[in-house]
């Protein structure tokens, strides 16, 4: 393959593998600590807790946004190319690479009164998404003979991408028997980011005048934001040391709440719901703005023998340089965090028993079966993503207890996931992995997740 090829097969790789935000296993599954990082306003029915260092939260999720990588590597007699065409012409300009990966570094908790929990700790979170731009790759890969009298359009450019620290604390508080409320305050450090969006122009080929063809560069306005990537001289400056020490407390600094809640309509019936980071980062450190504006149009390369002007493609650069100029500069800049909201119903039966605690106004009754609907969506560039879960959760034993979901999103209609969670003594610890049923054929699979913890709680 030449290296055009290579690269755009690397981009479509890219808008194909996908991680997602949404923990329809871990929320509100078995009154786990972890459960009050997705809402705030979970119950919670022992004295204190405190997560192993680094290995409270851990999750990894991959899928995938209209392809497999068997659509690709699957081994017949279909040649590369046309697998690749075949890939591509699935994938639409809404198509996406969306890949989150946190690690709680601390994560801690301790009952300050029979109605007030509080809970703190540290996480760095990697969260980045890339749209396709379906007509500038298959321009790359084809060339402008099947785009002739066709428009590409720049605004199908859309990335986001960053990597930040975040130190947190929360409350969570029993105002009644039947209602819960908690909220989280949020400090942001940010290490990286990169952005770009809201961008305008249009490239075009038609039948030339002087030459064959003439191409258009109409009413373009791309412009990028980053921090982080380049040192005050703009040279590419990214060391693990430094990446990794802005995530505790860097010059880009920003604020973010959680709030949720639990609701218990009845002993068997509750209600519960969280917003999750309603807050900003101001980037404002090693920043670098690109802007590219203007219009253009040129006819191609006439090559015809000149002895005063023989350098033809240094004379095209810079006319298209004059034309659509290329500016930076290192202002500051705010980035608004992507919101994900949550909201679920259960319904609990089977055999009742009795609380861990003896406290008269967290007292509630607990049944060994449940079965609800779960709704979760996520603020994205392009378009609010939504997903949406059917779940059944079991308790085997007093401390030992079990869920399955199904869930339908932009990744799969037939994702059936499954959860654990047991504790030992005052040793906690679960595993949760979505997509079971194509572990055995992962290649094929268009999502697949694992995500687990460990914990130490004292009733």
């Amino acid at each position: 393959m030449s290296i055009k090829q290579i690269l755009v097969v690397f981009g479509l790789l890219l808008s194909s593998f996908v991680y997602s935000q949404n923990k329809q296993i871990l929320y509100g599954f078995a009154e786990m600590p972890n459960t009050l990082m997705v809402n705030p306003g979970a119950e919670t029915n022992y004295r204190y807790h405190g997560g192993i260092p680094g290995l409270s939260g851990l999750s990894l999720n991959i899928g995938a946004s209209g392809g497999a990588l068997s659509d690709l590597f699957l081994k017949d007699n279909t040649t590369f190319n046309t697998k690749f065409e075949n890939l591509s012409n699935k994938l639409t300009n809404r198509s996406f690479l969306s890949f989150n990966a946190k690690i709680d570094i601390l994560n801690g908790g301790y009952r300050l009164d029979e109605k007030t929990y509080l809970s703190f700790g540290m996480y760095q979170e990697v969260d980045f998404i890339g749209y396709y731009p379906k007509d500038i790759v298959e321009l790359l890969y084809y060339g402008n003979q099947p785009f002739i009298n066709k428009t590409v359009h720049f605004s199908d450019l859309k990335f986001r991408g960053e990597m930040l620290g975040v130190i947190h604390a929360g409350l969570s508080y029993k105002m009644n028997k039947k209602l819960n409320v908690g909220g989280r305050f949020k400090l942001y450090s940010g290490s990286l980011h990169i952005s770009s969006k809201n961008n305008a122009g249009t490239f075009s080929t038609e039948q030339g005048v002087n030459n064959v063809y003439r191409h258009n560069v109409t009413n373009v306005n791309i412009t990028s934001n980053s921090s982080g990537f380049f040192d005050a001289d703009e040279n590419l400056n990214v060391g693990l040391k430094d990446v990794l020490g802005n995530t505790l407390l860097s010059k880009n600094i920003g604020v973010g709440v959680d709030v949720g809640f639990t609701y218990h309509y009845s002993p068997q019936i509750e209600f519960t719901g969280s917003i999750l980071d309603v807050g900003f980062v101001s980037y404002s450190k090693n920043n670098r703005n690109l802007s590219i504006t203007g219009n253009h149009e040129f006819d191609g390369v006439n090559l015809l023998y000149d002895s005063t002007n023989t350098d033809y493609w240094s004379q095209l650069d810079s006319d298209f340089k004059a034309n659509v100029p290329r500016k930076t500069n290192a202002d500051s800049y705010i980035v608004w965090r992507p919101i994900k909201l949550n909201g679920a119903v259960r319904y609990s039966f089977g055999r009742a028993r009795t609380n861990k605690e003896c406290y008269d106004v967290t007292y509630k009754e607990y049944y060994n079966n449940s079965v609800g609907l779960q709704l979760f969506a996520i603020t994205r560039p392009l378009s609010t993503q939504i997903a949406a879960t059917a779940f059944l959760e079991k308790s085997i034993a007093e401390n030992f207890h079990v869920k399955f979901t199904y869930t339908m999103d932009d990744f799969s209609k037939s994702n059936v996931g499954v959860g654990v969670s047991t504790q030992m003594g005052i040793f906690q610890m679960y595993g949760m992995f979505g997509n079971i049923l194509k572990f055995s054929n992962l290649t094929g699979a268009t999502t697949a997740s694992v995500q687990f913890g460990f914990n130490l709680i004292f009733d």
